[in-house]
C-alpha cells in the first residue's frame, strides 16, 4: 500500500479507471446510465443517486485514508450524521459527547428525539464516565475528538473497548484531525464521520460529508439508507473534493505549524484568558470581555469572520452566536462556550501576516 500522502493524490484501488486514462479523474455529470439488457449494466452504474463513477472514486479514496470497509459521500456533513442516526430504532439509547457542534445538538433535539431515541450526553473525555453511563439498551456512542469548539480530547481506544463490551458501536467525528493526524478505525471506532466541507476539500468552495464504516454489514445498511433517502453527493462536488484532497497532507502540516505559531502568540497577550488547542489547525480562546471579542471580530482584515473552518483561508467565528445557538444555555455555560469565546481556523497564509492581522485587530479599538 502506498503512503497516506500518495493516496491523497492517487487514491487506492483505481477500480473506476477512466476509459481515456485521464490523469484528473473525470466528472461524470449524468443522472443515469444506459443498459445493455434489462437488469444488466456492465459498469454497475444505474442511477447517480445510488452510485456514480466520480463519487465511487472519491469514496474509495476516503475509505483508503480512514482504513474503512466502505464510505458514502453525502451532500453535507449533517447529511452524513443524519444517515448515522437513521441506523437506529425507536427506544434505542445513544450516548453523545456533551461538547458537540451545535448543528448536531439541533439534529438530536429536533429530529432524533422525535424518532423515539433515548439520548444522553456524557463527558467522553473521561472513559470512566462513559462506562458508568452504558446500559443494556445503549446502542451507540457518538463523539467528536477534538470537540467543537472546546477542543476536548477523548480516548478513542478506551471508549471503543467499553462500547464493544456492551454491544454498542462507536462513531467518531474526525473532521478536525483528518486521517493525516488521527485514525479512529485503527483505534476501534466502527464509524468515522467527516464534514468534508472542511479540511478534506480544503478550499471553502464546496459542501460535502462522509460516513465511513468499518464493518461490511453496517456498511451495507449505510448504503441502503443513502440510496433510499437520497442525500448523496453530486459528481461536480465529488470532483472538487478529490481535487482538494490531493494537497490534504501538505495543507494539514502547514495548518498545524501556523496554529502552533498563533497559539504561542496568544499566550503572550494579556487580553487572553484561556487557550484551547489540541494539535490540529483549530484554536479556541477566551478574551476578558464580550466587547473585546466583538472588537476582534469587527477589526480582522486578512482573517475572515466566518463560521466555517478547514480551508486555506484563516477564519474566526463567535460560537455562542454563529455555531452553537441551539445548545441550551446551561450546557453552554458549563462547557465554557461564553460570549468571550472565539474559535479560529488557522489557514495556510504566511504566519507573519496572520499574526500581523491579529495584532492590529487586538489593538484597534483600544487605541481609539
Amino acid at each position: 500500500m502506498y503512503s497516506l500522502e500518495t493516496r491523497c493524490i492517487h487514491g487506492e484501488a483505481h477500480s473506476v479507471q477512466d476509459a481515456n486514462y485521464a490523469v484528473s479523474f473525470p466528472i461524470y455529470q449524468t443522472a443515469c446510465f444506459s443498459h445493455l439488457t434489462p437488469g444488466h449494466n456492465p459498469t454497475g452504474f444505474d442511477y447517480s443517486r445510488e452510485s456514480n463513477p466520480t463519487r465511487k472514486f472519491l469514496e474509495e479514496t476516503v475509505s483508503s485514508l480512514e482504513g474503512a470497509h466502505d464510505t458514502v459521500a453525502f451532500a453535507s456533513g449533517m447529511a452524513a450524521i443524519s444517515a448515522f442516526f437513521e441506523l437506529f430504532r425507536p427506544g434505542d439509547r445513544i450516548l453523545c459527547g456533551e461538547d458537540l457542534y451545535g448543528g448536531v445538538v439541533r439534529l438530536i433535539q429536533q429530529v432524533a428525539l422525535k424518532n423515539g431515541y433515548q439520548i444522553e450526553y456524557v463527558d467522553t473525555t473521561d472513559a470512566a464516565k462513559v462506562a458508568a453511563a452504558i446500559r443494556p439498551d445503549t446502542k451507540a456512542v457518538y463523539l467528536e475528538t477534538p470537540s467543537n469548539p472546546m477542543m476536548r480530547v477523548s480516548d478513542i481506544a478506551a471508549i471503543a473497548e467499553i462500547a464493544h463490551a456492551n454491544g454498542a458501536v462507536l462513531a467518531v467525528d474526525n473532521t478536525f484531525m483528518t486521517p493525516v493526524l488521527q485514525h479512529p478505525i485503527a483505534n476501534g471506532a466502527d464509524f468515522v464521520i467527516h464534514s468534508g466541507t472542511k479540511y478534506l476539500s480544503g478550499h471553502n468552495d464546496t459542501v460535502c460529508g462522509f460516513l465511513c464504516s468499518a464493518d461490511p454489514e453496517q456498511a451495507a445498511r449505510v448504503r441502503l439508507i443513502s440510496k433510499t433517502t437520497g442525500a448523496t453527493l453530486g459528481p461536480f462536488e465529488c470532483w472538487l473534493c478529490l481535487r482538494g484532497m490531493k494537497t490534504l497532507a501538505l495543507r494539514i502540516k502547514r495548518h498545524v505549524t501556523n496554529a502552533e505559531t498563533v497559539r504561542d502568540w496568544l499566550r503572550g497577550r494579556e487580553e487572553v484568558d484561556n487557550i484551547y488547542y489540541a494539535g490540529s489547525g483549530m484554536i479556541s480562546f477566551t478574551v476578558k470581555s464580550p466587547e473585546k471579542a466583538l472588537s476582534i471580530l469587527k477589526n480582522v482584515k486578512l482573517i475572515t469572520f466566518s463560521e466555517s473552518l478547514g480551508g486555506t483561508e484563516s477564519l474566526i467565528t463567535y460560537p455562542i452566536v454563529q455555531t452553537h445557538p441551539d445548545v441550551p444555555d446551561e450546557q453552554r455555560r458549563r462547557l465554557g462556550i461564553t460570549d468571550c469565546l472565539l474559535r479560529m481556523s488557522v489557514g495556510i497564509e504566511d504566519p507573519a501576516d496572520i499574526l500581523g492581522d491579529l495584532e492590529q485587530a487586538f489593538r484597534a479599538d483600544s487605541e481609539k
